[in-house]
């Protein structure tokens, strides 16, 4: 196989690493495709997204059709002739037509060890589930959600502190390389495609914004694997007197406590009783405010022990 000609599927800045190691390497990217920009900020101004914005630094092709399943993007990626199509975190399933164009097929870049966590949120869920191994699969592409053949695994294990973002960071990186791996072997023949087991799938669905807001009569454990989960988006949450109070930053400690969501220390740090053992609250921001330390928090909001959080 020699150079190949590719386009690119990707969206956030999870899918800039991979395309960037591709446009580094010796293959052609002849087009990238990623969603529509969308509004941002208070403005509401329109921002492309991270992928637009590398692809027009290297003046590749970008298209940004709102919907896949119509006549007009097969007929634009026909005209760039691809050999190959990769994606990464596009954000979209792709329709048979467009998995049928390329002579060698699709593959995806998936921040997961599948058959484990299929689907859109694959970081956050291992990280909820209390995984302390993942890792990325490259993958040959199907009509399925995450269920096509294995080309390629690397793993890596998560901190037992690491949030969301810095987990995705890290991914990223390791899928990019993985990514030039798996090309530069398929080339030379030495990948051979391995069906997964569906009996071991695990579904990780998009994440919804209450799914953050933290129940005090859970574990402190689970509790603090929520906010890891959750930093930085959409952020774990709970209330202060009515009022929102998003936590960046928090972990688990035993300690006893007969009523969840009650403040049972605020001085450096904060600590609030939970079903199971106390969660300490290192990092905090009140609705309308910055996001701080536990410390510098205190100095400008009054929390003293036997205070409630939230519902219980």
């Amino acid at each position: 196989m020699s150079s190949l000609r590719i386009v690119f599927f990707g969206t956030p800045e999870f899918a800039v690493p991979s395309l960037r190691a591709l446009l580094d390497g010796p293959d052609a990217v002849v087009g990238v495709v990623c969603q529509p920009d969308k509004p941002a900020g208070r403005g509401q101004r329109l921002v492309a997204p991270p992928v637009k914005q590398l692809a027009q630094e290297r003046q590749v092709t970008v298209l940004q059709p709102a919907k896949l399943r119509t006549p007009e993007p097969l007929v634009s990626l026909e005209k760039l002739q691809p050999d190959l199509i990769v994606v990464a975190a596009y954000g979209k399933i792709l329709p048979p037509a467009i998995l049928a164009l390329p002579r060698h097929g699709c593959i995806n870049v998936h921040a997961s060890l599948l058959p484990k966590y299929r689907g859109a949120a694959p970081i956050q869920w291992a990280i909820l589930h209390g995984e302390t191994v993942t890792g990325i699969t490259i993958m040959q592409m199907n009509e399925g959600m995450d269920t096509g053949d294995v080309l390629l695994q690397r793993q890596t294990t998560i901190d037992d502190q690491e949030t969301y973002g810095e987990l995705q960071s890290r991914l990223a990186e390791i899928g990019a390389a993985t990514l030039l791996e798996a090309l530069e072997r398929l080339k030379h023949g030495e990948l051979r495609p391995q069906p997964q087991d569906d009996r071991s799938a695990t579904m990780a669905p998009l994440i919804d914004k209450e799914d953050g807001r933290l129940d005090w009569s859970r574990p402190a454990v689970e509790l603090a694997r929520v906010v890891r989960a959750f930093n930085p988006w959409p952020s774990a949450f709970t209330t202060l007197d009515g009022v929102l109070l998003k936590i960046h930053r928090a972990r688990a400690v035993d300690s006893r406590a007969d009523s969840p969501g009650t403040v049972l220390r605020a001085d450096e740090s904060i600590l609030v009783g939970c079903g199971e053992g106390a969660l300490q609250l290192d990092e905090l921001q009140l609705a309308g405010r910055k996001r701080l330390p536990a410390a510098e928090f205190l100095r400008g909001v009054r929390l003293p022990p036997g205070s409630r959080l939230g519902p219980a």
